[in-house]
C-alpha cells in the first residue's frame, strides 16, 4: 500500500513538473521567417485565385454568349419583335420633347430585354457576384493549407504559432469591433457566413461593378442599346412603318390595336444576317471590355475580396519588420 502511495505521488509529481515547465523561445529571427514564409503563403494563394477566378469568369463568359446568341440576337432581329418595337417607338413619340428622348427610351427598353433574356437566367446559375465569393472562400481554404506546414518548417510550436495568427489582423473595416477578424479567426471558422467582419468585407467589395445582372445598365451595354435604338430609329423613319403605327393610335392614348402586328417589314428579310452580324460585334466588344473591368478591378472585381485580404496581410506584416520581435 506505501509503494502504491508513492508511485502516485511520484507521477503527481511529476505531473506537475512538467505543467510547470517554461514556454519554448522562439529566436526573433525565426519569428522573421515565419512572417515571410506567411507572406508568401499569402502571394502563392492570391496567384491560385487569380487562376480560380479566371476559369469561373471564363465559364460565365461562354454561358452569357450562348444565351445572347440562342435568345437576345434571334429575338431582336426577328420579324414580330421589330413590329413590336415600332410600336413601342410610335408611343414614345407621343409624348416626347424630341427625337433624342425617343432613342433613349428605346434603348432602355431593348437593355431591359437583355437583362430579362440573357442576364437573369445566367445569373440563376453562376455571376461574377457569386464568383468573387467562391474565390475569396477560396484563397481563405488554401491559406490555411499552406500556413498549417509553416510550424514543422521553422521548428516553432504549434500553440504559439496559433497565437501568432490570432494577433495577425486579416480584415480592418472597424468601428465597431466587431468589423475586424484575425487571420487566424478566418482561417479557423467554418462558417464565414456567420462572421461579422467577414460580412462586412463582403459589403465593402459589393460595389458598381456588380452583379452582373446590372451589367444591362452599363456604359457598354448602353452604347449597344443606344447604337442599335438610333439605327431602328433610322429605319422606321424610312419605311413609312412608324407613321402607319401612330395612325392607329387616338391622341386619348387608346388601346392599340392588335392590327399593328401586321404591318409591313420594316427590314427585308435579305438584311437579317447583316443586322445579327452587327450587333453580335457590338455586344461581344462591350461585353469583352466589361468582362476584363470585372477581372482586373481591384477594389470590385472578382478578385476584390482577395486582393483585400492580402492587401491587409502585407502591410500588417511590413510593419512588424522593423519593430521588436518577441515571443507571442
Amino acid at each position: 500500500m506505501n509503494t502504491r502511495i508513492l508511485l502516485v505521488l511520484w507521477m503527481l509529481l511529476l505531473t506537475g513538473c512538467v505543467s510547470g515547465l517554461p514556454p519554448e523561445v522562439v529566436a526573433p529571427g525565426t519569428w522573421r521567417q515565419v512572417d515571410h514564409a506567411i507572406l508568401a503563403a499569402s502571394q502563392d494563394a492570391t496567384e491560385q485565385a487569380s487562376h480560380f477566378a479566371r476559369d469561373a469568369m471564363q465559364e460565365w463568359r461562354e454561358q452569357v454568349y450562348q444565351r445572347t446568341e440562342a435568345e437576345f440576337i434571334p429575338w431582336f432581329s426577328s420579324y414580330r419583335a421589330r413590329q413590336w418595337l415600332s410600336v413601342k417607338l410610335s408611343w414614345y413619340r407621343l409624348g416626347a420633347a424630341d427625337e433624342e428622348q425617343v432613342v433613349d427610351r428605346l434603348a432602355f427598353y431593348l437593355q431591359q430585354q437583355y437583362r430579362k433574356r440573357v442576364l437573369v437566367p445566367v445569373a440563376r446559375e453562376t455571376d461574377p457576384v457569386r464568383i468573387r465569393e467562391r474565390t475569396t472562400r477560396f484563397y481563405l481554404w488554401l491559406m490555411g493549407e499552406l500556413l498549417a506546414r509553416i510550424p514543422a518548417r521553422h521548428g516553432v510550436p504549434a500553440e504559439q504559432f496559433e497565437r501568432r495568427l490570432e494577433a495577425i489582423p486579416a480584415i480592418t473595416l472597424a468601428p465597431p469591433p466587431n468589423r475586424n477578424a484575425s487571420l487566424g479567426q478566418l482561417i479557423r471558422t467554418e462558417r464565414l457566413d456567420r462572421l461579422p467582419a467577414y460580412r462586412a468585407l463582403a459589403a465593402h467589395v459589393h460595389k458598381a461593378p456588380a452583379a452582373a445582372v446590372l451589367w444591362s445598365e452599363d456604359a457598354g451595354i448602353s452604347s449597344v442599346a443606344t447604337q442599335a435604338s438610333r439605327q431602328l430609329t433610322a429605319e422606321l423613319a424610312t419605311s413609312g412603318v412608324a407613321s402607319a403605327v401612330s395612325a392607329m393610335i387616338g391622341p386619348a392614348g387608346a388601346v392599340l390595336s392588335l392590327g399593328v402586328m401586321g404591318v409591313t417589314a420594316l427590314v427585308r428579310e435579305g438584311d437579317r444576317a447583316e443586322r445579327e452580324a452587327r450587333l453580335r460585334e457590338s455586344l461581344g466588344a462591350a461585353f469583352d471590355a466589361q468582362w476584363r473591368a470585372w477581372l482586373s478591378s481591384r477594389d470590385n472585381g472578382v478578385m476584390a475580396g482577395v486582393h483585400y485580404l492580402d492587401d491587409t496581410l502585407q502591410r500588417q506584416l511590413m510593419l512588424r519588420q522593423d519593430a521588436p520581435r518577441q515571443t507571442p
